[in-house]
């Protein structure tokens, strides 16, 4: 008997009058989604049962609209079993390398359905109709074959388009071919389910068609994505020929040399076989500070190596470039899967060969491909057509720095680590002038806070997106410069990205500054190409390699500008602790408190002034062990004082202030991550001064520069890249900038493109290409932070919920993760669109707000919403039931698995280890995943209504013996009322009325119930 295409409860199915259809597992307790018909119960991405009844198709033009199904779900909709039965029916366009045939806009392809009758007797065939398609009416039954595109215009006329064929017999051994055509008319998938109604079956197939235009077949990749997973063989290298180093620092250059802090065996076996140190469960103080966070940075390091050597390639060319180098292609190295950067070193030997390797060293890094210099003898003996096996090695360099970062720590005190009201130092506010005329009074107090400040625990200003963080900074670097000249200054940033900007930022006041004061640090490991020729003056290099400059040149400088893990040449040149009197740490929050110790531990003296400026709603450190981001490194130092100490959490002002100003998004924009991150505290300041942008493209709602453009397309990977696309997104989006662009009122420079993976940056950037548009900048949410455009456009990408998982492990895309999610939506100044498969992105409930903040407001173009109750995200709360983000509370945002509390001595905040519940307000544990789907008082059970009915009553019953009336508990009754709205689909504002009624029938059966046991106990008296 032939199988169904969703998970087995399709296909060949008697009618309810015999018997009811087998019910997929992972279908069983999904909601409800009512149609005309009512004929589908839990329709939820491609998987879905069927109730049937025997008037099912008695309606006559009853056409339930089926939005959307996941092609590539797991449980295939086109993994048909065609066994022998009475009657087969064909699958039509059937999936090429496992993907959908693709069409272009305009065309017509045609398939056939195949009914043949294999029994020995006459079959009727009651009727082949198309039960319903999306888009709507984009498929149709013919008879005879439709007419191609190059077919003259009089038959195209005269074909007949039907959506059913009624009343046939077929005898035994008959086929019956029936053609299903798709003419679309837009880019995007097209999909089609046709029920076959013969004899006492039913069965139905599914049709998928992508819709391509001329952009997105350009972009249509030939090369199947294939990733081996073969076991590869172990590479020995504890002998090697060496290699040819980079030009670098003479040896002489630092004055203190970097340890080598060598993982402890016992520690490397006990957190290899899965053990839980017992450090990591204890308190967090000034005895265990090191040996804490050295634990945590160790299951960092060995996670590191395991996923390098996975990483290891065997047969692979490599080929000769110039003279002096070989290169290598090394799929995935532009998402830093590896993460490979210059000066790193591989082993290569001949493939199969036992022989010594080489070692080769990184000269370039060119996206995916490395520039490697090896033994001169390797170089003549190279032909371009040997095969190689090679190892990647992991860079210990920065893990080193962080190990010596955290050890050293401990020099700087409780003042420091764990700050207390009563920390020595002082402050003493003073009026001054200000430089930059356009600060507002929360930026003056900042400003006058850190003049003021003198050897007291760090000044945090905290502050969402565009509310002028690096603008307070640069005014009170500036404030220092001018008026203290024994002020020496350190600013340390996220990235290079981040420092550049500052730097930027600082020579927009040039003269007030000058240049011979200003030294920009970079790595060695930077590329000389990669930093802006404006900076390049700033800089200091030999042969186009940076370097750190000697001691004596460092310290003529008033200003240095660096990254986290830099500024540790600072200290291994010769500075000494306490030479810079402030040290402004920008993007706080992006740091591991590890990192930020890095230019602290190392040159923080006892009167220098600490200035931390970030936000931990936005992006965070950076943690590839999973186990370890849990258990504390995935905090920031910024995090750690925010909401864990009083005189933080409570904005003493003195130790914190709060931006609430601003000054980039049209209020539109602002709103949602306002509510949803920051309590609603944000005040919009921007102007609206651009409004000729809007005229550029046809915005449904003028006043409302937020669209969502909801298609349905395909993601994609190839070769052996494992980077996705998105072809069909990626031309929507070069359709709108050609749109936005055409008529001059928009540059390209005021555009910028966000989109989680680089294969998508490359095919969209490729697709500007062709149209000339090669000024306008794509990149991730990372490569976006802290820069701003007038107009933003989010390509989301994904288009299946089957990888979902695979990208919340690796910290790509944007699903599940909140703060990605609050960077993407606050880069646009004036407008911002958002293109993606509006069935994917509802599945998280920060997407899914802002999905139906657009709806709401009449802002929403393309493929059919999903409705309500398709909405639903397992693992995550309602969103009106988050607490707001930006209230300073402390318990609701400790986010870490541990505790910390403050030295033994100091009397300060203290918190008891449990669950995160900075992430519980976010995303659930795993623990609470698992504990969702278990029976009886389950966390799955307590959202639903029958179970929060029961919890309210409980709830009035002990607040009304308190003397507390229930109306002062809005927001459990707001919870209640959406989820009795949700489950019987009536208005929330009806959920009095019939929690009243309820109430009355409970108390009027209950009453009954008594009767009749007052009646039965006297009945059997008085047979008694």
């Amino acid at each position: 008997m032939g199988r169904g295409p969703l998970g087995g409860a399709l296909g060949f199915s008697e009618r309810a009058s015999k018997r009811s259809p087998p019910i997929h597992p992972a279908s069983e307790g999904w909601g409800r989604r009512r149609s005309s018909s009512d004929e589908y119960r839990g329709f939820k991405m491609g998987t879905y049962v069927r109730n049937y009844s025997d008037d099912e198709f008695s309606v006559a033009g009853e056409k339930p609209d089926v939005e959307f199904m996941d092609y590539q779900n797991d449980g295939s909709i086109q993994d048909y079993s065609l066994e022998d039965a009475p009657v087969v029916v064909t699958v039509p366009f059937p999936f090429i390398d496992g993907k959908p045939k693709s069409v272009l806009v305009g065309e017509t392809s045609a398939d056939t359905i195949s009914i043949e009758n294999t029994s020995s007797e006459p079959v009727n065939l009651w009727s082949v109709r198309i039960f319903s398609s999306n888009p709507e009416d984009s498929y149709v039954l013919s008879m005879m074959k439709p007419p191609l595109n190059d077919t003259d215009e009089e038959a195209k006329r005269n074909f007949l388009g039907l959506t059913s064929v009624e009343d046939r017999t077929l005898q035994p051994g008959q086929t019956l071919t029936i053609w299903l055509s798709c003419t679309p008319k837009d880019i995007g998938l097209h999909t089609s389910i046709v029920h076959v109604d013969i004899g006492d079956e039913k069965i139905e197939r599914v049709a998928f068609l992508l819709a391509d235009d001329n952009v997105s077949q350009a972009l249509f990749s030939d090369k199947p994505y294939s990733r081996k997973h073969t076991q590869k063989k172990k590479f020995e290298c504890s002998s090697f020929v060496p290699g040819c180093r980079p030009t670098r620092q003479h040896s002489q250059g630092f004055k203190f040399k970097l340890p080598q802090f060598a993982i402890p065996a016992d520690i490397r076996e006990l957190i290899q076989s899965k053990q839980r140190p017992d450090v990591l469960s204890e308190e967090l103080n000034m005895t265990n500070y090191a040996k804490f966070f050295s634990t945590l940075l160790v299951m960092e390091e060995i996670n590191l190596e395991e996923e390098m050597r996975s990483y290891d390639m065997e047969r692979i060319l490599m080929r000769r470039r110039g003279l002096e180098f070989l290169s290598l292609e090394v799929p995935g190295l532009a998402e830093k899967r590896p993460s490979l950067v210059h000066g790193d070193f591989i082993f290569v030997r001949h493939a199969g060969s036992d022989a010594r390797p080489y070692q080769g060293f990184i000269h370039k890094v060119e996206a995916d491909e490395i520039f490697l210099k090896f033994d001169n003898q390797f170089h003549l003996a190279h032909r371009d057509r040997n095969q190689y096996d090679v190892s990647f090695t992991y860079n210990r360099l920065n893990m080193r720095r962080l190990y010596k970062a955290i050890h050293e720590a401990e020099l700087l005190g409780p003042d420091i680590l764990f700050p207390c009201r009563s920390s020595s130092g002082s402050v003493k506010k003073g009026p001054f002038k200000p430089l930059n005329p356009h600060i507002n009074t929360e930026q003056a107090d900042a400003v006058a806070t850190i003049l003021g400040c003198r050897g007291v625990a760090p000044y945090v200003i905290y502050g969402p997106p565009g509310t002028g963080k690096t603008m307070t900074l640069v005014e009170s670097i500036l404030q220092l410069y001018t008026a203290k000249r024994r002020a020496n200054v350190l600013i340390c940033a996220a990235s290079n990205s981040a420092a550049d900007h500052v730097l930027a930022k600082l020579l927009q006041a040039s003269y007030l500054i000058r240049p011979s004061d200003i030294f920009r640090l970079n790595a060695a490991s930077r590329q000389y190409e990669d930093v802006d020729p404006d900076f390049i003056r700033f800089c200091f290099f030999q042969d186009m390699v940076f370097k750190c400059p000697p001691l004596q040149a460092l310290l003529r400088y008033k200003i240095v500008i660096s990254t986290y893990m830099s500024s540790s040449m600072l200290q291994s040149e010769g500075i000494r602790r306490g030479h810079f009197t402030h040290i402004f740490l920008d993007e706080a929050g992006q740091a591991s408190e590890p990192e930020a110790m890095v230019p602290l531990s190392g040159l923080c003296g006892r009167d220098t002034v600490v200035v931390l400026a970030g936000d931990p709603m936005q992006l965070g450190p950076v943690v590839y062990c999973k186990q370890a981001e849990k258990d504390g490194l995935g905090k920031s130092y910024l995090q750690r004082l925010l909401f864990e100490y009083e005189q933080y959490s409570t904005g003493d002002p003195n130790y914190v202030t709060k931006l609430v100003r601003n000054y980039r998004c049209h209020p539109a924009i602002l709103e949602l991550p306002s509510e949803l991150f920051y309590g609603g505290e944000l005040i919009a300041c921007k102007e609206d001064e651009v409004s000729s942008i809007y005229d550029s493209i046809d915005l449904p709602n003028k006043s409302f520069p937020v669209l969502f453009v909801g298609i349905q397309g395909c993601d994609e990977r190839e070769g052996n890249n494992p980077s996705w696309f998105n072809r069909i997104e990626a031309s929507k989006v070069v359709n709108i900038i050609r749109n936005l662009t055409r008529g001059g009122d928009v540059r390209e420079a005021d555009i910028g493109v966000i989109t989680p993976y680089r294969q998508q940056v490359v095919k969209i950037k490729k697709a500007l290409e062709t149209f000339e548009m090669p000024d306008l900048k794509v990149g991730s949410v990372e490569q976006f932070q802290g820069q701003e455009r007038e107009i933003i456009i989010i390509s989301t990408v994904r288009s299946t919920v089957k990888h979902n998982e695979f990208d919340k492990f690796f910290n790509l895309g944007f699903l599940s993760n909140h703060r990605r999610f609050n960077v993407a939506i606050t880069r646009a100044k004036s407008l911002l669109i958002i293109i993606g498969n509006p069935h994917i992105i509802t599945k998280d409930r920060h997407w899914d707000r802002l999905l139906r903040y657009c709806a709401d407001n009449g802002s929403y173009q393309g493929c059919p919403l999903p409705p309500p109750e398709e909405t639903q995200v397992s693992g995550f709360r309602d969103s009106q039931d988050e607490p707001a983000r930006w209230g300073y509370n402390q318990q609701q945002e400790s986010s870490a698995n541990y505790s910390y509390k403050q030295d033994p001595h100091d009397s300060g905040s203290e918190h008891v280890n449990g669950l995160p519940s900075t992430e519980n307000e976010v995303e659930w544990s795993e623990k609470t995943l698992n504990e969702e789907h278990q029976p009886c008082s389950s966390a799955a059970e307590a959202d639903s209504p029958e179970f929060m009915l029961k919890q309210k009553a409980e709830e009035e019953e002990h607040v009304e013996q308190d003397g507390v009336q229930p109306e002062q508990c809005p927001a459990k009754d707001n919870k209640l009322q959406d989820a009795y709205a949700a489950k019987y689909s009536f208005p929330p504002e009806c959920f009095l009325h019939t929690h009243l009624f309820l109430k009355f029938v409970v108390l009027s059966v209950s009453s009954m119930l008594l009767t009749l046991a007052h009646c039965n106990a006297t009945m059997s008296r008085m047979k008694l």
